[in-house]
This record gives C-alpha cells, sequence and structure tokens, in this order.
C-alpha cells in the first residue's frame, strides 16, 4: 500500500470534513490576503460576518442609545451621597481640628474629632442625597408627563428640587431654594449644549440628564 496514496487520502477526507480540500497554488494564487470578503479556502464561513463593524449591544426598536433619567438615578443618587459624604468627613475634621487644638493630642480630643466627622459626613450625604432623590424623582415624573426628554425637563426638575427642598423655610426659602435649582440646572443645561451652541455635534453618550 503506498504511504503517500494514504496520506493524501487522509488529508482530503478530513478538508472534505471542513468543507475545503487539497488546493493548488494556482487555485491559493488567487486569494487576496487582504480585504476579507472573500470565501476562505479553509474554512466554509465567510469572514465577513466575523468583522465587528456594528455595536455590540441589542437595543429594543426605536430605543434610544442613550441612558435614560430613570437608569441615570440610581447614579445620581449614589454619587451625591458619596460626594456628600467625603465633603462633610473633610469638612468635619477641619472644623474638629479647629475646635479642639488646645486639648493637644489626647484620646478625648480624638473622640470628638472622630464624632465631629462621622456627623458632618453623615448629614452632607443625607442633604446631598435627599437633593438628588428629589431631582431624578421629578425628572422621571416630567419626562412621563411630557412624553419627551430635553432640557426643559432639567430646568423644571430643578427649580422644582430647589422649592421642595427649601419648603421648610417659608415662602422666602421657597423662592430663594427654586431661584437656586433654576440657576443650578439651567448653567447645567447650557454646560451640556455648549458644543451645540458652538456648531459642533455634542456625544450623545456624554450627556447626563
Amino acid at each position: 500500500m503506498d504511504n503517500s496514496q494514504g496520506s493524501g487520502g487522509i488529508k482530503g477526507g478530513v478538508g472534505g470534513l471542513f468543507g475545503g480540500g487539497e488546493y493548488s497554488n494556482t487555485e491559493l494564487a488567487g486569494v487576496p490576503l487582504t480585504g476579507m470578503s472573500p470565501l476562505s479556502p479553509y474554512l466554509n464561513v465567510d469572514p465577513r460576518y466575523l468583522v465587528q463593524d456594528t455595536d455590540e449591544f441589542i437595543l429594543p426598536t426605536g430605543a434610544n442609545k442613550t441612558r435614560g433619567r430613570f437608569e441615570l438615578a440610581f447614579f445620581t443618587i449614589g454619587g451625591s451621597c458619596i460626594i456628600g459624604a467625603a465633603f462633610g468627613a473633610v469638612n468635619g475634621l477641619r472644623v474638629s481640628l479647629k475646635e479642639t487644638r488646645d486639648l493637644g493630642w489626647s484620646k478625648p480630643r480624638n473622640v470628638q474629632i472622630l464624632n465631629m466627622v462621622t456627623r458632618q459626613g453623615a448629614s452632607w450625604a443625607n442633604s446631598l442625597g435627599s437633593v438628588a432623590l428629589l431631582y431624578s424623582v421629578f425628572g422621571v415624573a416630567i419626562e412621563k408627563a411630557r412624553g419627551a426628554e430635553d432640557d426643559i425637563n432639567t430646568v423644571t426638575a430643578g427649580m422644582l428640587t430647589g422649592m421642595l427642598f427649601k419648603s421648610g423655610s417659608g415662602l422666602r426659602g421657597v423662592a430663594r431654594g427654586g431661584l437656586a435649582g433654576l440657576a443650578l440646572s439651567g448653567a447645567y443645561a447650557l454646560y451640556s449644549n455648549w458644543d451645540h451652541l458652538k456648531g459642533s455635534s455634542p456625544s450623545p453618550s456624554s450627556r447626563l440628564y
């Protein structure tokens, strides 16, 4: 039995399982090395289906590629609590070091510093978290009521958040809170549309409501 014939038969049988076989140099000479458009002579798969030239995420029909207010609400509330806790801790450390500088480094002073840091951190985290919660709730409610997502929702939610947050300070407090919320939300809306105002198209994924 001829070994070369047997090995050739084995190669042909194995190659036939994958949709190929033995190719001569003449046949392989016509296969380009770039482009990925023709069929591969080694696999029965069109390489065009292996090229990732589109988004990897499958979105429902008509869905927006940017995250909505409800999805961003969790990030906004959590981030505000963390920022408030960090700022409050730093502020509490500054105040406690100033108020207890006459005690020297002793155990009572360390206890007072720790109490001030934790108290200030919790207070600021609660305040900023409450503001973020109110803003997110108003934003989602206005978006659902209007059926549209634009800067009007942002400015209105900011103004209502300021008014409700300062509702316990009387009418003047409500007015000041509303103006503060309107100013902050208006400044954010202006910042978000700065590229559009300059004439360039902003990135959709970089916008947070």
